[in-house]
């Protein structure tokens, strides 16, 4: 399933629908928001403000924390008093909701959920958040589809990777699953690719250390670079299609663009990839066996909650698109 984002509507929203608030008000901070960033708990405050001016009303000191000036990155407490000003969304442009389209397809990719967590079979082409020119990413379509959950991103997917994106629906798992990635071996991840070329047989580990520049324009685009930050993957080799190499790929750390910039690295670059990859082959790969996105799928995770006690082994299956490009090559 790869989806295609709408075509931004000039429509209003109604303007009882905006949630827009007349006069500053204090809430206090519940138990289960301890730690949280100021400014991720005035987002979830104000549904619909952009981070800008969430920053802007921070910086302004028109938010308190217990009556005193805050920064954004400041970790609040149980109990604290914060103080929200009167905002207008409308003033900075109103947000249509998610189309029904896009709500009704996130319901059907929902491939696992309990009290704690909500696991996404992300379909390719719908980013993990919203940001610079997107309105509706999967988090923001999310609470759109159930209005009163708290739900939080655990991490993030490249918007053309498809596959599990994991979603908090509880403080506590939240941090503990964050605190697991910061550890080596804390969460295994599983992906599935089509590497470009013949890939030699066993298991190949690339270790080289990923540097995340900006181009032109403020796009993002990493190299293997001695001065960047610690990078480890490992590529293996399930079967060979049509010349090229179906693959499984581990990674222990979980960098900008990990898996595409190391399968470049080593002369394999995923089918498919417009950033990394091979023009001339991907022109061929999508004539022939008709290969129209990244070919690349986060397909497992593997973790335990509760200090060990709570284990969790997810899988999103391969898109419908993607098995297509494999029967295809043969």
């Amino acid at each position: 399933m790869t989806y295609s984002a709408p075509p931004k509507s000039g429509q209003p929203a109604a303007a009882a629908d905006r949630p827009d608030s007349a006069q500053a008000r204090t809430v206090r901070v519940p138990d289960d928001r301890e730690g949280q960033r100021l400014d991720n708990f005035l987002l979830g405050q104000l549904k619909g403000a952009p981070r800008s001016l969430v920053y802007k009303l921070v910086r302004s000191g028109q938010v308190r924390v217990n009556g005193g000036r805050a920064k954004a990155e400041r970790k609040l407490e149980a109990g604290d008093e914060v103080r929200i000003p009167p905002v207008r969304l409308s003033e900075v442009g109103d947000k249509a909701p998610p189309p029904k389209g896009l709500l009704q397809a996130l319901e059907a990719a929902i491939v696992f959920e309990d009290a704690r967590l909500l696991a996404l079979n992300k379909p390719s082409g719908l980013a993990s958040h919203g940001g610079s020119g997107i309105s509706h990413g999967a988090i923001e379509s999310m609470r759109a589809l159930r209005p009163g959950q708290t739900l939080e991103l655990v991490h993030r997917l490249d918007r053309d990777t498809s596959g599990l994106l994991v979603i908090a629906k509880k403080r506590s798992a939240l941090t503990e699953l964050q605190a697991l990635m910061r550890e080596e071996g804390g969460i295994s991840k599983r992906y599935l690719a089509l590497l470009t070329g013949r890939m030699p047989d066993g298991v190949m580990t690339v270790d080289a250390a990923l540097h995340v520049g900006l181009r032109q324009g403020g796009e993002r685009h990493v190299q293997v670079n001695a001065a960047g930050k610690p990078s480890l993957s490992h590529f293996k080799v399930l079967e060979r299609r049509g010349g090229q190499s179906y693959c499984e790929v581990r990674i222990e750390t979980g960098r900008t663009h990990q898996i595409r910039v190391h399968a470049q690295h080593i002369g394999h670059p995923v089918a498919g990839d417009d950033k990394y990859g091979e023009v001339e082959v991907n022109k061929r790969l999508r004539d022939q066996v008709g290969l129209k996105r990244l070919f690349l799928h986060a397909s497992t995770l593997e973790f335990a909650l509760d200090g060990g006690k709570a284990p969790y082994l997810l899988n999103a299956p391969l898109a419908p698109e993607l098995i297509d490009v494999l029967d295809r090559l043969g």
